[in-house]
């Protein structure tokens, strides 16, 4: 029965490139004299995007269907029938809910892409054009070594969109997307899918959109550079910097607020913690934008190869006591710059935002 309903997946609701098997399956308690709940994991393995399933946790409600009574329904001799179960109900038993889970889901490939999307949404025609444009200038930077393709989920609401992610609405209203480890991935091999709030992407213009999609697809390509000790005014700057590259914006045009904060007399001191970069913080714009504008010191003062090396460094260092002496350690030797020096550097670039 479960077999055949993971075989049926793609048509019933999943998409079309899903290859499904329940496995673990754990038999629990009985619901009602015709019920029965059971627990399984759900294996789902995108054909062409991922390496390995994801596997998504799942609580299952089985009824009976009673054959044969009445004298119909294939019984056997004598109306004794035969009982079969059917799956009356399936869920998310932990973590955030599959795709298909909110509504059928529809495939758009493109050339560097695939994107699935809930059905009664924004059409996914131009993030599939967004997306292949994003991929071959992504790999322009960080070369060829990551898998050169882009797996998206758009929703049909910006709730949705959080449900994905299990936060808050109102803590995701400002964010057009977000790459994430799909849940149950192996470690080496995270299947990221770059979830998209299509509220947010609706307020974006075109330029901001392939903005997004880009910086996006650079979180992808350099996941297996980025460790959970890599900052993230270094993760998010780079990813930011690789999108605005060659855009041939000014630094007021892409940091907007900061250029606003700095005319107002409010400069930073330091270079932006972790926590500002969290969803819904206060000055989240700004951390971005004072990210960004770091990154763009580096690749225009040592290079933006040294940068690409920079930060596969950090990656290949392994987390210290204390992570700014290191930081400062790795700065010193890759590009002959401490901390305390480039942080300087940094904010003379802040501060002529002003000018």
């Amino acid at each position: 029965m479960l077999a055949e309903r993971a075989r049926t997946l793609p048509t019933r609701s999943g998409p079309a490139e899903a290859v499904a098997e329940y496995r673990n399956l754990v038999l629990g308690a009985a619901a009602g004299p015709d019920g029965l709940t059971a627990a399984a994991d759900l294996a789902v393995r995108i054909t062409g995007y991922d390496e390995y399933p994801v596997v998504h946790p799942r609580r299952i409600t089985l009824v009976r269907d009673r054959l044969g009574a009445g004298g119909g329904g294939g019984g056997e001799a004598g109306g004794r029938g035969e009982d079969g179960w059917r799956v009356e109900r399936e869920e998310a038993a932990s973590g955030p809910p599959a795709l298909w889970d909110l509504g059928t889901v529809r495939s758009a490939p493109g050339a560097h892409c695939l994107v699935l999307a809930l059905a009664g949404g924004p059409d996914p025609a131009e993030l599939v054009t967004v997306a292949d444009r994003a991929v071959p200038a992504v790999s322009e930077v960080w070369g060829s070594a990551w898998a050169g393709r882009l797996l998206l989920e758009l929703t049909t609401t910006e709730a949705e969109f959080a449900r994905l992610l299990e936060g808050d609405p109102a803590g995701w209203a400002g964010m057009a997307a977000v790459t994430v480890a799909a849940p149950g991935a192996p470690r080496r091999t995270p299947a990221d899918r770059v979830t998209v709030n299509p509220e947010a992407w609706g307020r974006l213009s075109g330029f901001g959109r392939q903005v997004v999609v880009t910086h996006e697809a650079t979180h992808v390509a350099t996941r297996a550079d980025t460790r959970a000790w890599t900052p993230l005014w270094l993760s998010e700057g780079v990813a930011d910097w690789t999108a605005y590259r060659g855009s041939g914006r000014s630094p007021q045009q892409i940091a907007p607020e900061l250029a606003r904060d700095v005319a107002a007399g409010r400069l930073p001191t330091a270079l932006p913690a972790d926590g500002a970069f969290a969803a819904g913080a206060d000055g989240i714009a700004q951390a971005y934008e004072q990210a960004w504008l770091a990154c763009e010191l580096l690749a225009r003062r040592y290079g933006a190869d040294r940068l690409v090396a920079f930060y596969r460094a950090v990656a290949a260092a392994g987390p210290g006591e204390d992570r700014e002496r290191w930081l400062d350690g790795l700065l010193r030797s890759e590009l002959g710059v401490g901390l305390d020096g480039f942080t300087r550097l940094w904010l003379d670039e802040v501060a002529a935002l002003g000018r």
